[in-house]
């Protein structure tokens, strides 16, 4: 058998053995040995093969995957073909999601002779890996495939974080030489021969640090905090201040638009302590709350990194115990709730009495969610608005709220969210506005022959950037070049463009409307178009806050 084919088989028995289910592969001529193993593994049913035109959709779908099903391989061909896999790349480095990237490349002996598809793939990725190597064609010398092997065991080792407790991408640059076809489909490598068993290391032994109960204290939970920071809140009597994607956004302690209540000096201005989980950096309040000096910044976190944006935390600790007794006899805590409840209150009488805007459409969204069923939310304003507008329930049991946090991009939406229901085998909903519904138009396309999701993507549209009207940028005094350089109006048809992937596309303009269609079950894929008004944004949030204001006197 030639050398490119068997070590091809060799390192597709591996990700198997290792655990790894799926694999998204990007069609190419230099990487066709692994094409050919990984579809003869599928049609063994050993595991799930994914199949994209597009490397970054492909990237993303991936991301979406691993986000449900831990580490995903995902295999592209030399050249552009790897770049396109960064942005992917960077986001799951900062999110901590385990992605495989196997590259192929050309032979060491052709790089840098103006080779066709060749360009430098050495560490193409930077820093943003956790593990690289860079491994030479195979030529069938005895052992080889030994060492792709424990390779193959380090890589997916690296990629779970099973040692080092830090998940995320890893690379291996993979050269092959002709032939890449295989010249015998009978013999595959043995899935014991050679075999690496890499064992965990053990969990911190180190006791939970013992807080007192002095400060009046906040819970953080930014995204991916878990449930956790929910314990803690509840054991400790303490305000939750739970983003969307934070797994903790639910119970009795749940502070809903918390960034207006933290703009309050009764409230937000009597914070003398805060206890961190996750990666905190939705809300603008938020942030400033854990940069500024009037409170003490205790981060919990188990990995190697801990997140300090604001670069103000006093202690950095593996985990908390909730201090013996209760800030001002539970009273703090009771300031908050009652404050939640009438700002959450002044916010739904003010978006049920206009028209359908960003906040509104989150809210239902937010509130048609089921159990087993997640909402992939998307950068910008969407998960601002679930921010805003999302009721915590006193017991969420609907299905987890995900984002692409690591970097807050508005790529890949579109394939993330695919990723994820083809994972679960569960159907997902995805909320995004126009533009990143647009940026990622290509994840539309699956091709025939590939598995579908039961995906629904409700698109918010304002014809254009909306979150810029609610930044500096949309001061009026900036009216004269705002919509060309930030507003960047598209007019894109988006039915006609949904028409054209083959995907059902349904236009509500109504609150009626929009939930009697959240109320359907979401089979096959669909989108659902809510055309909102960007002009008014603005306005809209300066009446919410006044409400807020008012009704809190």
């Amino acid at each position: 058998m030639n050398p490119s084919t068997w070590a091809a088989r060799t390192l597709v028995t591996e990700l198997v053995r290792h655990g790894v289910r799926h694999v998204v592969l990007a069609p190419g001529s230099r990487s066709a040995p692994l094409a050919h193993a990984l579809a003869t593994a599928s049609a063994r049913g050993d595991l799930r093969l994914h199949v994209r035109v597009d490397e970054r959709v492909a990237a993303f779908t991936a991301l979406g995957l691993a986000r449900v099903a831990g580490p995903v391989a995902v295999v592209t061909t030399s050249g552009t073909a790897a770049a396109n896999l960064h942005p992917a790349v960077l986001e799951a480095s900062h999110a901590g999601v385990p992605l495989l990237l196997l590259t192929a490349d050309r032979p060491h002996e052709v790089r840098g002779t103006g080779a066709n598809q060749t360009t430098d793939q050495v560490r193409l990725y930077g820093s943003a890996v956790r593990f690289f190597a860079d491994v030479p064609a195979p030529y069938g010398r005895p052992g080889e495939d030994a060492d792709l092997r424990a390779l193959l065991a380090r890589a997916v080792a690296a990629a779970a974080g099973i040692r080092s407790g830090d998940p995320g991408p890893v690379h291996l640059d993979l050269a092959f030489r002709e032939p890449l076809v295989p010249d015998d489909d009978a013999e595959w490598p043995a899935s014991a021969a050679g075999a690496v068993d890499v064992v965990a290391t053990a969990a911190s032994a180190a006791a939970p640090v013992l807080l007192d109960a002095g400060p009046r204290t906040v819970v953080v939970a930014g995204d991916g905090a878990g449930p956790d920071a929910r314990a803690f809140a509840e054991a400790a009597g303490l305000p939750l201040l739970a983003e969307p994607s934070s797994g903790a956004r639910s119970g009795p302690n749940a502070v809903g638009p918390c960034r207006l209540l933290l703009e309050r000096p009764e409230l937000g201005g009597r914070v003398e302590r805060v206890v961190v989980f996750g990666h905190a950096t939705l809300s603008r309040p938020v942030s400033a709350l854990l940069a500024g000096e009037s409170a003490e910044v205790v981060v919990v976190g188990g990995a190697p990194d801990w997140i300090d944006a604001g670069r103000r935390a006093a202690r950095v600790v593996s985990a908390v115990a909730p201090p013996p007794g209760r800030v001002d006899g539970g009273e703090w805590l009771g300031a908050w709730q009652r404050a939640a409840k009438t700002a959450q209150d002044a916010l739904d009488d003010v978006l049920a009495a206009g028209p359908l805007t960003g906040p509104a459409v989150a809210a239902l969204v937010w509130a048609a969610r089921r159990p087993g069923e997640a909402l992939v939310a998307g950068s910008s304003n969407p998960v601002r608005d679930l921010d805003l507008a999302a009721a915590p329930a006193l017991d969420d049991l609907a299905g987890p709220v995900l984002a692409n946090r690591g970097l807050a991009g508005i790529d890949g939406t579109l394939s993330t969210a695919t990723g994820v229901a083809l994972a679960s085998r569960a159907p997902v909903r995805a909320l995004v506005g126009d533009l990143t519904f647009l940026h990622d138009a290509g994840g539309l396309l699956i091709g025939p022959l590939e598995d579908r999701p039961d995906l629904q993507i409700v698109v918010v549209n304002d014809d254009g950037g909306g979150i810029f009207a609610l930044l500096e940028h949309g001061d009026p005094a900036h009216a004269d070049r705002f919509e060309r350089v930030f507003g960047t109006p598209h007019g894109a048809d988006l039915a006609a463009l949904c028409a054209g992937y083959g995907v059902a596309h349904r236009r509500v303009t109504d609150a009626a409307s929009l939930r009697s269609a959240l109320g359907e079950p979401v089979t096959g894929r669909s989108v659902l178009e809510v055309p909102v008004a960007r002009a008014a944004l603005r306005d809209l949030h300066a009446r919410l806050r006044a409400a807020v204001d008012v009704a809190l006197g």
